[in-house]
């Protein structure tokens, strides 16, 4: 993919962004903070042309990264490495992808990282669609950390400027977001 292609798709997914995942009100996020606006991710990462804009997206910024596997927490990551396993595929660059739970099952394999061969030793990137404070990007870390998977960095679709970035660094997880908040004429809550 051409650099003038990622920011073709870009520019699309930000007019979709506004246009669709955007709504101003009162919220409570699930960081337990209050906002004038919520971005609701998962109206863009279950809706085709979103499913494909994100997934191309991603796979771009990380064909240098030499992953075994991109995956995050559930939910909102779901769609996310749904598109991206598909697009790999079709692309003929087949990444491993999985989801990690709030906690591990207490039936079947009783497992909280979800997908095919994630195994310890290999790296893996985590992804999400919007990050406040980073919480739930640190706890799917911390429970790849126990099964000996190492994580290189998270890339998410809109970065809210609410401390993530600065949280994540301090667990030595470097942040990328396709956007941030300011992308769309807010400021951070």
């Amino acid at each position: 993919m051409a650099k003038v292609e990622l920011t073709d798709l870009k520019a699309k997914l930000l007019v979709l962004l506004n246009k669709e995942a955007l709504k101003r009100g009162s919220f409570v996020l699930s960081s337990g903070k209050t906002s004038n606006y919520y971005l609701d991710g998962r109206v863009i990462t279950l809706d085709p042309e979103g499913a494909y804009l994100v997934g191309s997206i991603i796979l771009e910024l990380t064909k240098e990264d030499k992953v075994a596997a991109i995956g995050g927490p559930t939910l909102g990551a779901d769609p996310i490495v749904g598109a991206i396993a598909a697009l790999s595929h079709i692309n003929q660059i087949p990444l491993k992808t999985f989801i990690v739970r709030k906690s591990a099952k207490d039936h079947g394999t009783q497992r909280q990282v979800e997908g095919p061969g994630i195994t310890k030793g290999m790296k893996v990137i985590l992804v999400d669609d919007v990050a406040t404070t980073g919480k739930a990007l640190i706890e799917a870390k911390e429970a790849l950390d126990k099964i000996g998977v190492v994580v290189s960095r998270a890339i998410v679709i809109v970065d809210r400027l609410e401390g993530a970035k600065e949280n994540l660094a301090k667990v030595g997880l470097p942040l990328q977001s396709i956007f941030n908040i300011e992308d769309f004429g807010l400021t951070p809550s």
